[in-house]
């Protein structure tokens, strides 16, 4: 059997970490959804600065647009918003065939927002109006400030795929603020089978920040956790998330037709060269969740992917090696900090890279649309 077709008999979808003109003007996202490889998108600052910067289809956009006036947040938002409303009616029909659960494409708020509810709350709703499709998810970071923006969105109707995601602390709370939304959308009258989401979990930047760390202390139990600590704390997350489901506030929801918040697997494409390419994909196997993967490692797992259910594995072993990590005197809770904080940053660079490029296309297109 195909693997990807495994993977999604054992629960699990994958979501294609990428979005641009190529792929969808040539019809590869398409044959890939119609494979049943790819059941969903996502994006974010950074795909769309390497897309916009090195695809000359967004230049003739900028061309043809003639507005050099146009801020370059508007600009931006002229050139994306037709890719994520292709994608998304590419993807309709895998909504409509998983009742909603699949089929989603993701579009990230400015990251500069991260830090301010009501001016997320207000980007989001006005990118969800913008777009204009029900297999849209709004991508919001969980920072303090976004979980509030979680609870706003979801109780809105706006389906919400929470970023940003390092820490099992930050995964409860950002579980409840969007119970609480759904709560909210529920007696305000709202479907409940009508409001998706998923809370964006990430893998490889644990352990790329980890290993240099493990490696310096050289001890053989501190080498010993080198690559084992991201799917340790995924395993630990995808825990909760299965105890989540056993609770009174989510049996009350699902009573009343509504679907689970998804644990998505993201930053999974491996970043040190020593592990498996495939290693982000193959231990972090599981029902009701999702995987986004870039193109490689998508091509990487169709190549030689072993499918197996593993999250439900080694639960034990996985609350040791946490628990050896913190011998080691590396707290998890404050690296995870760190991440966000740095995931934030590394995000608003990018979208600041990414304006910077559409200014400097924008002013070109414009002195060749008058020479």
């Amino acid at each position: 059997m195909h693997p990807f077709h495994e993977l999604q008999k054992l629960g699990q979808s994958i979501w294609l970490d990428h979005i641009d003109r190529k792929i969808l003007r040539s019809g590869d996202l398409q044959k890939l959804i119609v494979a049943g490889e790819v059941r969903g998108v996502t994006s974010n600052p950074a795909i769309f600065e390497k897309a916009i910067s090195t695809d000359p289809a967004y230049a003739e956009d900028l061309r043809l647009h003639g507005n050099t006036t146009t801020a370059p947040g508007a600009l931006f938002e002229y050139l994306a918003i037709p890719d994520i409303r292709a994608a998304a009616d590419l993807l309709l029909p895998v909504h409509r065939e998983s009742a909603r659960r699949d089929g989603y494409v993701s579009l990230e708020v400015s990251p500069t927002l991260a830090y301010d509810t009501a001016g997320t709350v207000a980007e989001a709703r006005r990118l969800w109006d913008a777009v204009g499709r029900d297999n849209l998810m709004i991508k919001v970071p969980a920072t303090e400030p976004g979980l509030s923006a979680i609870t706003q969105l979801i109780a809105n109707g706006i389906n919400v795929n929470a970023t940003l995601l390092f820490s099992g602390n930050m995964y409860q709370r950002t579980v409840d603020a969007w119970l609480d939304g759904m709560e909210k959308w529920v007696a305000s009258g709202g479907d409940a089978g009508r409001v998706a989401s998923v809370a964006s979990f990430f893998i490889s930047r644990i352990d790329a920040t980890l290993d240099p760390l493990l490696q310096n202390i050289g001890t053989p139990q501190a080498l010993a956790l080198q690559g084992k600590i991201a799917i340790a704390n995924a395993k630990i997350a995808y825990h909760h998330y299965r105890q989540m489901l056993a609770g009174p506030r989510w049996q009350k929801l699902a009573a009343q037709g509504g679907q689970s918040q998804r644990l998505l697997w993201a930053s999974t494409g491996v970043k040190n060269p020593i592990y498996p390419d495939v290693m982000y994909i193959e231990e972090l196997i599981g029902a009701d969740t999702v995987n986004t993967v870039p193109p490689a490692t998508l091509a990487a797992f169709r190549e030689h992917g072993q499918v197996r259910a593993s999250l439900d594995t080694d639960i034990a072993a996985a609350e040791q090696q946490l628990a050896q990590l913190a011998a080691q005197n590396i707290l998890l809770d404050d690296i995870t900090a760190q991440l966000l904080q740095q995931g934030v940053d590394v995000f608003a660079a990018a979208y600041e890279k990414l304006l910077q490029a559409i200014v400097r296309q924008s002013k070109q297109a414009g002195e060749s649309h008058t020479s």
